[in-house]
């Protein structure tokens, strides 16, 4: 009556499931959850680097790279986001830079060094989430960039 499952259907249902979660997701969630995973990532590394753990850094400095260059790069509006958006592109491509690096030459410090210029942007992007639900009902229906408080994937704002 029923054929056997086949191999990876869990897998296949499991992925359709991330990718309906993805979808109800507001942009500035997706953001915040690629800040988080290229953070991780990159403190997953830094411990590989520890340990002498070769696998494990590869793989973590790749996906770090691969967020910031497929994730945060890419959520940059370069048309209308002005001179924020350009300003994170240039300090996306030189993280990428400095993650290859940290790769290649074994180096913790350059993590290090990543992983401080990361951080203060994703609790900026956290903090303008929360003041952005704070301010929501009185507002006067005027978004958190229209108020001045800070930048938006795709929008100019006026923050830093």
């Amino acid at each position: 009556m029923f054929s056997p499952a086949r191999p990876g259907a869990a897998d296949a249902y499991r992925r359709i499931g991330v990718e309906t979660s993805m979808h109800t997701v507001d942009q500035h969630q997706i953001v915040n959850l690629l800040f988080e995973g290229v953070l991780r990532e990159i403190v997953r590394a830094r411990g590989a680097i520890q340990r002498d753990d070769l696998a494990t850094k590869i793989d973590a400095i790749s996906r770090a790279l691969r967020i910031v260059e497929e994730g945060l790069s890419t959520s940059l509006d370069r048309v209308d986001g002005g001179e924020l958006a350009q300003n994170l592109s240039t300090l996306y491509d030189y993280c990428m830079r400095q993650l290859v690096l940290a790769n290649a030459r074994n180096d913790e410090s350059l993590l290090q060094e990543v992983q401080s210029l990361l951080e203060p942007i994703a609790q900026s992007w956290k903090d303008i989430r929360a003041q952005a639900m704070g301010q929501g009902a009185d507002s006067g229906g005027k978004s958190v960039e229209e108020q001045g408080a800070g930048p938006s994937v795709g929008g100019t704002g006026t923050g830093s």
